[in-house]
C-alpha cells in the first residue's frame, strides 16, 4: 500500500540545505577538507565552569529523573534576572518565562499553540526558514512583506493588517536578524507595540541573536518597549552567546497567556530538558557574561576579515553589528556560470572550491542572488575559504 503523509508535510517545499548538507557529507566522506561556512553551528567551547557544573550534576542520579516542561524554577529565575540585568526588564518567573529545547523548539511549538487552519501569520521575507514552515506545520498560513527594519517596513506590514480578511494573528519578527544580519535600535519596538495595539495582532519576536553584538552595538529587546508584554513573547537562546548549541536550552519569555498556551502544548510534547542541563544553564547566566563578550570579540574579529575578502572579490556587503553571519550579494558574473541561481552555485562551490555556503534562495524569493556565511571558522580558516573561493571564480570570470 501506498502511505501519504499529512497534507501539511506535502506543503513544506524540497530542503535545499538538506542536500547541501548531504553533499558536504559526501565531500569529506571522499577525503576532501571542507570548510563549512553553511551552519550558525559554533565551533568553540562553552565556558569551562558551565563545564564543570555538568560534570558535576550528571553524577548526581536525582538528575536523571523527569524533569519538569517548564524548566526548573531556579532556572526560570535566572533567567528573568539576566532580562532586568542586561535590558532592564522585569519578568516574573513563574508566569512570564519558560524553558524551551532550543529557541526553535519553542518557536514552532508557540506556534502550535496560537495558529491553526485558517489563520494568518505574517513573516518578513527574506527569513529564517522556521519562521515560515513552523505557521505550515500548524496549518495556518503566511503572508510575506519585504524585509526591513525602518517605518517603511512597519507601514507594508500595517498594510497587510489593514487590508487582508481574515486579519493576521500574528506577525513574525526577528531582529538582529538571520539571514541578514539587519539589526534595530530601541524606538523600533515602540512602533511595533503601537502597531499591535491598533490592530490588535501578537507579535512573536525571535532573539536568538540578541547578544553577538560588535562594535559597540547593544541589541535592544522587543520586551524593553513599554506595553510589550501585553501583546507578544520574545525567544532567546544559550546556543550562540554561551556556545551551548547542541545541549538545546532556550527560552520564551512574555504575554502570560501566550507562554501559558506554549507551557500546555510542551506539557504534552515532553518532559522537559535534561536537568544536568539546566543547571549547568544556571551557571551560564550566572558567571558567563565575560564569555559572552570574548565570543562576540572573536566573531567581529572574523567578520572583519572575510568582509574585507569578499569585497575584494566584488561581492557587495556590509559589516555586520550582530549575528555570526555575514549576509552577501554574490557578483552577478559569478552567478553565470551556474544559471543564476544561488542554489546551484553553493553547491558548485563545495564541490570545486571546497567551501560551503547557504544559498540566500533558502531563506524566500528576496534572498536570490545573495549567500549567508557563517562566522564558525577560525580567521585561519577564513582566509584559506576566501583563496580557495578566489582561485575558482577569478578563473571563471
Amino acid at each position: 500500500m501506498e502511505i501519504k503523509p499529512a497534507s501539511r508535510i506535502e506543503r513544506l517545499p524540497p530542503y535545499v540545505l538538506g542536500r547541501l548538507k548531504q553533499m558536504i557529507y559526501e565531500r569529506r566522506k571522499a577525503g576532501a577538507d571542507v570548510i563549512d561556512l553553511n551552519m550558525g553551528n559554533p565551533t568553540d567551547a562553552p565556558p569551562d565552569a558551565v563545564v564543570e557544573k555538568i560534570r558535576e550534576a550528571v553524577t548526581d542520579p536525582r538528575n536523571s529523573r523527569y524533569s519538569v516542561s517548564a524548566g526548573v524554577y531556579n532556572l526560570r529565575r535566572d533567567m528573568a534576572r539576566k532580562y532586568q540585568r542586561r535590558w532592564g526588564v522585569e519578568l516574573d518567573p513563574d508566569r512570564e518565562v519558560i524553558a524551551t529545547i532550543g529557541s526553535k523548539e519553542g518557536f514552532s511549538h508557540m506556534c502550535l499553540a496560537m495558529l491553526g487552519p485558517g489563520d494568518i501569520a505574517v513573516v518578513a521575507d527574506p527569513a529564517f526558514q522556521i519562521h515560515t514552515y513552523a505557521v505550515i506545520l500548524a496549518g495556518a498560513s503566511t503572508v510575506s512583506v519585504p524585509l526591513g527594519n525602518d517605518d517603511a517596513f512597519l507601514g507594508r506590514i500595517a498594510g497587510v493588517l489593514e487590508h487582508l480578511t481574515p486579519r493576521p494573528k500574528v506577525v513574525i519578527l526577528n531582529y538582529p536578524h538571520n539571514p541578514t544580519a539587519m539589526t534595530v535600535d530601541p524606538g523600533f519596538f515602540e512602533k511595533v507595540v503601537a502597531m499591535a495595539d491598533k490592530y490588535q495582532v501578537a507579535i512573536l519576536h525571535d532573539f536568538a541573536y540578541g547578544e553577538t553584538c560588535f562594535d559597540d552595538y547593544h541589541a535592544p529587546s522587543f520586551l524593553q518597549a513599554p506595553g510589550s508584554k501585553d501583546f507578544g513573547v520574545e525567544f532567546t537562546t544559550l546556543s550562540k552567546p554561551y556556545n551551548m548549541a547542541g545541549w538545546r536550552i532556550g527560552f520564551c519569555c512574555g504575554n502570560a497567556q501566550m507562554i501559558k498556551a506554549l507551557s500546555t502544548i510542551k506539557g504534552y510534547y515532553d518532559y522537559g530538558i535534561f536537568q544536568a542541563v539546566q543547571i549547568a544553564a544556571i551557571i551560564a547566566m550566572r558567571e558567563g557574561d565575560k564569555h559572552v563578550e570574548q565570543q562576540a570579540a572573536k566573531y567581529q574579529s572574523r567578520r572583519d576579515v572575510l568582509v574585507r575578502g569578499l569585497q575584494r572579490l566584488g561581492w557587495q556587503v556590509d559589516s555586520p553589528r550582530a549575528t555570526m553571519f555575514v549576509w552577501a550579494r554574490v557578483k552577478p558574473e559569478h552567478l553565470l556560470p551556474y544559471n543564476g541561481s544561488t542554489n546551484d552555485f553553493c553547491l558548485a562551490m563545495v564541490d570545486q572550491a571546497e567551501v560551503a555556503m547557504t544559498p540566500g534562495a533558502a531563506f524566500g524569493d528576496l534572498g536570490e542572488g545573495y549567500v549567508r556565511l557563517a562566522l564558525v571558522e577560525n580567521e585561519h580558516r577564513m582566509r584559506q575559504a576566501l583563496k580557495q573561493l578566489t582561485r575558482v571564480l577569478t578563473r571563471k570570470e
